[in-house]
């Protein structure tokens, strides 16, 4: 795992720059070539190999082409046999030296087909002077650029580009703000810069004479293809796949351990390894002294039960401290609250190991979150034409409840995101469970100035769009749920969150249900194998597994991995609230200051709760001071 930067440019770029910006991400080596206007630089984190064999960029043994990679190719054992018998030798066993082979052996959209990992790599073709830059399928590592008057630049951070070239305007991207506000997330290949592009997930492109050439999609998950395997068959076929991908990600020349969040799909994870004998099988865990936000009970006893080297510590972070820094990692607007405790528990496990695996992906494939429930039932009413009968039974129901209750009134129909939904229609349903502000929110918080830099929305088209495509073309509805949240919610949030806050400790994070070939047998299967007619959630992964785990275990309420963030709102990060949202009025010109300031003022006199609202407010306010946004 590693920091990757560079460009193509007639002006010297400062490459030790964009590597010393990189350094958290490699700390072990680093290396710069330069040739005309090629220029690449990277940032080492020695994971295999750890001889000078594996030092980057490196180059192929003919001379053309020169790579720099970040990731991990988890087949290149298989890879290398392949090419060993076709004649092949190789200077170390670093996988860098194997993607390079092969790459230079098929070219890059056929050497892309061949690997299983996850990566983000740059290659100059020095005859034909040609750069290829790709993306792994997920999007588990990013790649961001810009095309500028003076050439092309990339790097694994959008700080690393701005390091490159100090001239990269700083202007926002308001489309990409509109996302966030809508999200917490800007959407590839929106940034929240003009200048900057992210390359999207299972994309791949070429650069050619300093100017973007092509930009293509390389990989998509099927939604057509059915299996035919029953719900058992189909169970004892995804821990055949789940062993072979977590087997794969135990590969490592330093010290390996596991994250151990008390939940279905990291226990999973701690469990194949432990089948497959990882040994020592260090666990780590954080919790909170909030009970809510605390699963260490439930974390203890799955590795009381696996026999893991378990270790375990309750936060208490410099949250004042730590979330600047994370924001300024992040390079753009990220309102997920849980990268504060995915940073605390990376740097507990970098204490004592260099990489760790995960659960990730295991929501986003097996319909763990309660809005595909909800999608799906409002599916089927209106497909039954019944969605007019349950509104109307839901009011009622409303009306009962708080004549029955007078103590416990709830607000009138409809105020929840459910029972608002039903008045929607389409991929607005969709859109309006994952809002954090809604459209209705967003007019009401935004300036006119902002509201006409934005000009038309583009949040309902996101999601319409993936759900248009050939991949989400398939007649499972489910599925076709699932296959829009793998291309947006798991890369832009749940992913990026992972790679800035374990990379910014110099831990590499691999998760088994990030395998591509896991993902498309996941898909395979119809929907209702994963969320059963009674509304249980992971339904197959919690059969195919539960006898890995403790009695009664898959079954417990899911709590999700989050942080006590409206009392640091309202104690820790009061001050720096009152500073950048009223004091300095930082967001102004974009948000209406009397909206600001009425959720502050509520929010820390413990008058109302806004949690939810103050905190992408507040990151967005750290990230405009940050990186020197220009309003």
């Amino acid at each position: 795992m590693c920091g990757i930067v560079g460009g193509l440019s007639a002006n010297p770029l400062a490459v030790e720059k964009g590597i010393a910006r990189l350094r958290h991400r490699g700390p072990d080596d680093q290396g710069v070539w330069r040739e005309g206007d090629a220029q690449l630089g990277f940032a080492r984190l020695s994971i295999i190999d750890l001889s000078a064999a594996g030092h980057q960029p490196m180059q192929s043994p003919e001379g053309r082409y020169v790579i720099v990679f970040n990731g991990e190719i988890y087949n290149f054992p298989d890879l290398r046999a392949e090419l060993e018998a076709a004649g092949e030798t190789f200077a170390g066993h670093s996988d860098t030296e194997i993607l390079l082979r092969l790459f230079a052996r098929l070219g890059l959209e056929r050497c892309l087909a061949r690997l299983r990992g996850m990566f983000a790599f740059a290659v100059w073709d020095r005859l034909e002077r040609r750069l290829s830059l790709a993306r792994d399928r997920l999007g588990v590592k990013p790649l961001v650029y810009a095309q500028t008057t003076g050439g092309f630049l990339f790097g694994s951070e959008i700080q690393a580009l701005f390091a490159l070239d100090p001239s990269l305007s700083r202007a926002p991207d308001f489309q990409g703000l509109d996302h966030y506000l809508t999200y917490q997330y800007i959407p590839a290949p929106m940034s929240g810069f003009a200048a900057v592009r992210k390359l999207q997930p299972g994309h791949a492109m070429t650069v050619k004479d300093g100017r973007v050439e092509k930009v293509f999609r390389y990989w998509d998950v099927d939604l057509e293809r059915r299996s035919a395997l029953s719900f058992d068959d189909a169970g004892e076929a995804l821990r055949e796949k789940l062993l072979e991908a977590t087997r794969m990600r135990l590969v490592s020349d330093v010290p390996l351990g596991a994250f151990l969040s008390g939940g279905v799909d990291s226990s999973i994870t701690v469990a194949a390894m432990a089948r497959l004998g990882a040994a020592p099988l260090k666990t780590f865990s954080i919790g909170f002294e909030d009970e809510k936000f605390n699963e260490l009970p439930q974390a203890g006893e799955v590795a009381r039960h696996l026999g893991t080297d378990h270790n375990e510590m309750v936060v208490k972070a410099d949250v004042a401290d730590i979330m600047p820094r994370m924001v300024e990692h992040l390079g753009e607007p990220l309102a997920d609250n849980s990268v504060m405790p995915t940073y605390c528990v990376s740097r507990f496990a970098r204490s004592q190991v260099t990489v760790a695996l995960t659960g990730d992906g295991g929501d986003e494939a097996f319909a763990g979150y309660r809005r595909f429930y909800q999608i799906r039932r409002m599916d089927w009413l209106a497909r039954q034409g019944l969605i007019p009968a349950w509104r109307g039974l839901r009011r009622m129901t409303v009306a009962l409840e708080n004549r029955l209750r007078p103590h416990k009134r709830r607000p009138p129909f409809p105020s929840t995101r459910a029972d608002q939904i039903l008045s929607m229609d389409g991929i607005e349903r969709y859109k309006h469970l994952l809002a954090f502000f809604t459209d209705a929110e967003k007019r009401a918080l935004l300036t006119p100035a902002m509201q006409e830099a934005i000009g038309r929305s583009a949040t309902t088209d996101y999601l319409a769009g993936h759900m248009r495509s050939g991949a989400a073309g398939g007649r499972d509805v489910l599925n076709r749920y699932l296959c829009v949240d793998l291309k947006t919610f798991l890369p832009e949030d749940i992913l990026f969150k992972v790679d800035v806050a374990s990379m910014a400790n110099s831990l590499e994070c691999r998760s088994p249900f990030l395998d591509h070939e896991l993902i498309e047998l996941a898909f395979s299967l119809p929907g209702r194998f994963k969320l059963s007619a009674a509304g249980r959630h992971k339904h197959i992964l919690k059969e195919a597994f539960g006898g890995w785990l403790p009695p009664g275990f898959m079954d417990r309420p899911k709590k999700g991995f989050s942080a006590p963030m409206g009392r640091w709102l309202k104690d820790d990060l009061s001050e720096m609230i009152r500073d950048l949202l009223i004091g300095s009025r930082t967001l102004a010109p974009w948000i209406r200051q009397d909206v600001v300031e009425r959720y502050v003022n509520e929010h820390v006199s413990g008058q109302r709760g806004h949690g939810l609202r103050l905190w992408p407010l507040l990151v967005l306010a750290i990230w405009v001071r940050q990186m020197g946004v220009s309003h």
